[in-house]
């Protein structure tokens, strides 16, 4: 279970997500801002729940897709975020645009919500009981919002505008590290599911 938390949570990368949420965060108050990153969360956790739940049902059984292509898939786009990561760091993310509102569901999707992180969603409910996935993801989201909420606070302490620059400096060159951990993952999702598919192949 530690192993799946610490898996999503390089998918998820809360470095990112802090580069990416930067121009709202200065566009809001910062009790706005908690109230709507506190929605988006709760928005990612249900839309993971519902994969959870019903994600190997719906591949399986409704679109007929092999579970082992589905992550390799998966593994393709991790490697895909990871490359974009490593190459084009903060500069691969848009500025999020809209009324308060509608923020929530712009962070939850498409960002925190994604290919990736749902193909390690539908993964946790292969590998996990039920309530371990359940009480993973709460764990996940909870960590992540602690983690932002955190960051920001630490920011806005500092006075200094030198500071404040070499510390979005820092968090960009920790976001290009966690790339390396998001490819490597994505790696072996493929190798294993490339392994599993000549297994099955091999048997029949």
């Amino acid at each position: 279970m530690i192993a799946a938390i610490l898996s999503f949570l390089v998918m998820l990368n809360p470095f990112a997500l802090f580069l990416y949420l930067k121009p709202v965060m200065q566009d809001l108050t910062d009790a706005d801002f908690r109230s709507v990153f506190l929605k988006a969360s709760l928005i990612s956790f249900f839309i993971f729940l519902a994969f959870l739940l019903f994600g190997d049902v719906v591949f399986q059984k409704v679109f007929r897709i092999n579970f082992e292509s589905f992550r390799i898939f998966g593994g393709i786009v991790l490697f895909s975020f990871a490359y974009i990561f490593i190459v084009q760091g903060k500069k691969a993310f848009i500025q999020i645009k809209g009324d308060l509102h509608d923020l929530a569901s712009e962070i939850a999707l498409p960002f925190m919500v994604g290919a990736g992180t749902i193909s390690l969603t539908v993964l946790m409910s292969e590998q996990l009981q039920l309530w371990q996935g359940v009480l993973s993801l709460a764990t996940i989201m909870l960590v992540n919002f602690i983690f932002i909420m955190g960051m920001k606070q630490v920011r806005s302490s500092m006075r200094s505008k030198k500071v404040k620059t070499a510390f979005d400096k820092n968090m960009e060159l920790l976001l290009r590290i966690n790339g390396f951990f998001l490819g490597a993952i994505g790696i072996d999702m493929v190798v294993a599911g490339i392994s599993n598919l000549l297994t099955t192949s091999g048997q029949v």
